[in-house]
């Protein structure tokens, strides 16, 4: 009975977002949604984007293992990126009128930092998407009841997604987070309500969760060294995640300036509020059944949550749990599997082959996102034994020490200078990959950090000393979206 709900639920996403492509005309429809996305749609999407496997099952997980000051990446630092999105770039990014955040990076720097930012991106989400990917796998194997493999569950799961997303690129994706949205906001309220009973009441819980430490934020009677990591690890996805593909997307695909800063605002705070419910619930398991909780802290402590619903809970809210969870995976998938393909095509391929077509545009954008997603598989299963928080967080380190610095000072200081980004990207990423491959370094100081300040060294001294590379900006192509009956 469940396995037909959840096909009946997959079937009817499948359908809207292959009814959301039928409004697909041109480019600019399938990247973004041809800039008409009202206010509702940009904050269920922005929500509902970030609302992936990690926060469900990964952030879940860390919490009951470490507590608040465990998942200060994800949702704390997570959640204020798109915040501080909304605050500072979403105005000053909308009114260019671009596709994509490698445009800025042409049109503000010229196109050998385009492509040098956009590969950072890109290979980017490859640990984002993979960790929904890894998921879906989990969640099917589970919903079989081991019947299916994890791997099967992979390439399900992945089809699945992969299909809406090709057809129907940003509408597709923006039409089916809305509905996501509705599905993981009222699935977690009726799980958290159902648990809570079982646990003997919420104040028992959260009680709990005190008594045990759970709900210390900060590091206490801490060195320097431990607020010097506890601060790193706060940053890496609150300013990693702000030069990504997706973010932008959701910001250009807004109607106007004030949707695309009130979009993100709004999407970061329900994201943050939204976050304590899957750490509620997971605190009840541990009430609920204390010594199956035990054995899987350390097996696996993910799968604490999804046991608590299938062996505790009415079969109700079963559905209601899984087509949450599925709703968070795929919404998140949907969308990191199209926002690396159009900065590819947009960024890399039209440097290689420029004056494509409107239409070789968008027939390059859809094939891929098929090419895409057949690497991020083969990665995922490559991968699975990672658990699902740790490829997430790893993700955006990247973007944060390379892409982060240029994309700032571009926007907020004059002086900058093709040489300073160059200067910025080489030394971060040089910086974070000698921290990452010296052995002992990265345990002595956060190799992020020590990437960040190598970036902003080199954008500094880079912008001010003499100029020896030219100072280059690129033209952007500002394709326009078909008009809304």
């Amino acid at each position: 009975m469940l396995m037909t709900f959840i096909a009946v639920y997959l079937l009817v996403s499948i359908g809207i977002g292959l009814y959301a492509a039928r409004r697909v005309h041109n480019t600019a429809d399938y990247a973004v949604a041809g800039r008409n996305l009202p206010l509702y749609v940009v904050v269920a999407t922005t929500f509902a984007t970030w609302f992936g496997s990690e926060l469900v099952l990964g952030v879940s997980a860390e919490f009951v293992k470490e507590g608040l000051g465990g998942v200060v990446e994800d949702p704390f630092g997570a959640g204020f990126c798109l915040i501080l999105v909304g605050l500072f770039f979403a105005y000053k990014l909308y009114k260019k009128n671009l596709i994509t955040i490698g445009d800025y990076y042409r049109l503000r720097y010229g196109k050998t930092v385009e492509v040098l930012c956009s590969i950072i991106i890109i290979f980017s989400y490859l640990g984002w998407v993979a960790a929904q990917v890894a998921a879906l796998g989990l969640v099917f194997n589970m919903l079989t009841d081991g019947a299916m493999s994890v791997t099967s569950g992979m390439i399900l799961g992945t089809l699945i997604v992969m299909i809406y997303t090709l057809f129907g690129g940003m509408w597709s994706v923006a039409m089916t987070d809305l509905v996501q949205m509705v599905v993981i906001c009222g699935g977690l309220i009726v799980i958290a309500w159902f648990a809570a009973d079982l646990a003997g009441g919420s104040d028992k819980v959260i009680g709990y969760a005190v008594t045990e430490g759970k709900m210390q934020f900060l590091p206490q009677d801490a060195d320097g060294k431990t607020w010097l990591f506890f601060f790193a690890a706060a940053i890496t996805m609150m300013l990693g995640s702000i030069p990504q593909q997706d973010v932008f997307q959701r910001v250009m695909s807004s109607k106007n300036e004030k949707v695309a800063c009130l979009g993100p605002i709004i999407g970061g705070a329900l994201y943050i509020a939204f976050a304590f419910i899957p750490m509620f619930v997971v605190t009840a398991a541990v009430l609920i059944m204390p010594e199956a909780s035990e054995a899987l802290m350390g097996d696996d402590p993910q799968k604490i949550l999804p046991r608590l619903v299938m062996e505790h809970m009415p079969l109700a809210v079963q559905i209601a749990f899984f087509g949450a969870l599925l709703s968070a995976i795929m919404s998140t998938a949907s969308a990191t599997m199209l926002a690396p393909s159009t900065a590819f095509v947009e960024n890399i391929l039209r440097n290689i082959k420029p004056g494509m077509s409107d239409a070789a545009t968008l027939k390059a954008m859809r094939l891929a996102v098929v090419g895409f997603t057949v690497c991020v598989l083969v990665y995922a299963i490559t991968m699975q034994d990672s658990s699902i928080y740790e490829m997430v967080s790893g993700a955006y380190q990247v973007p944060l020490v390379g892409a982060f610095v240029p994309l700032v000072f571009g926007l907020y200081w004059k002086r900058a200078t093709t040489q300073g980004a160059l200067a910025a990207v080489v030394l971060g990423i040089g910086t974070w990959l000698v921290f990452w491959a010296v052995p002992g370094w990265a345990d002595a100081f956060p190799q992020q950090l020590a990437g960040l300040m190598g970036a902003l060294i080199g954008m500094v001294f880079g912008s001010l000393l003499p100029q020896w590379l030219a100072n280059t900006q690129g033209q952007v192509k500002h394709y326009q979206g078909s008009q809304l009956d």
